[in-house]
């Protein structure tokens, strides 16, 4: 983390640098993302404002905010002009935002196929670093009784154990299951992985009584369904 002297207050801004007081005057929506950026970071330095330090950020992540919304305290930090807790400031409100979208789309009580079970899971599995392994658990009547995070793991993969996952299933007397993962590459192909633990869970599955309805593979911009795509 570099630390950065001589750092200037909004009102020693230029008079186009100020986007605390064009929000003012002309709302929210006039703003560009550097700006509102810029209001987080409350100031820059001698040799850069704080919209052109958040410019230069954004060109880093290809102005890309979901990018931007992936990175981490340390990455951040990395940017000359910016410490801890301005990353933090960054990283929370990109999270608010992430959150309101989330919470636009309500949540279904009964999943009734894919689209409604994506719904569910979405707001857990995007713009993760690294992969989880989820479990929707559902009544006879396909109504989600629970949903649980069966394990976390690294960039290429994450262990979903069978004793585990039915272990839970029965603590909940689910009737179905629905299995979940994310790709962070957003790579929704299936490995080969995939598709040997699938059949596994979904044989056990059937010894239980315990139906194995879906494996959904989640990526930041979509989802893989092996019962849409008849594997199941």
């Amino acid at each position: 983390m570099e630390a950065y002297e001589n750092n200037l207050s909004i009102k020693a801004w230029a008079e186009e640098d100020r986007p605390r007081e064009k929000l003012g005057a002309q709302g929210r929506r006039s703003l560009s993302d550097a700006e509102l950026i810029a209001i987080l970071i409350g100031s820059g330095s001698r040799n850069e404002s704080a919209v052109e330090l958040s410019k230069r950020i954004l060109h880093h992540y290809d102005n890309d905010l979901n990018k931007l919304g992936k990175a981490s305290i340390a990455e951040l930090s990395k940017f000359k002009g910016i410490g801890e807790a301005k990353a933090i400031s960054i990283i929370a409100a990109l999270e608010l935002g992430r959150r309101r979208g989330d919470t636009e789309t309500k949540v279904p009580e009964t999943i009734q196929g894919s689209k409604s079970a994506y719904q569910v899971l979405r707001r857990h599995l995007v713009d993760l670093p690294h992969e989880e392994f989820w479990l929707l658990l559902l009544s006879r009547s396909c109504k989600l009784i629970a949903k649980e995070l069966i394990s976390k793991g690294g960039l290429s993969g994450t262990i979903a154990d069978p004793k585990i996952i039915f272990h839970i299933a029965l603590q909940h007397q689910a009737s179905s299951i629905i299995l979940a993962h994310n790709h962070p590459s957003n790579n929704l192909k299936p490995s080969q992985d995939d598709i040997n633990l699938t059949k596994k869970l979904y044989n056990a599955g059937k010894i239980l009584d315990i139906n194995v309805v879906d494996h959904l593979i989640i990526g930041d911009n979509g989802y893989y369904s092996f019962s849409d795509e008849g594997l199941l």
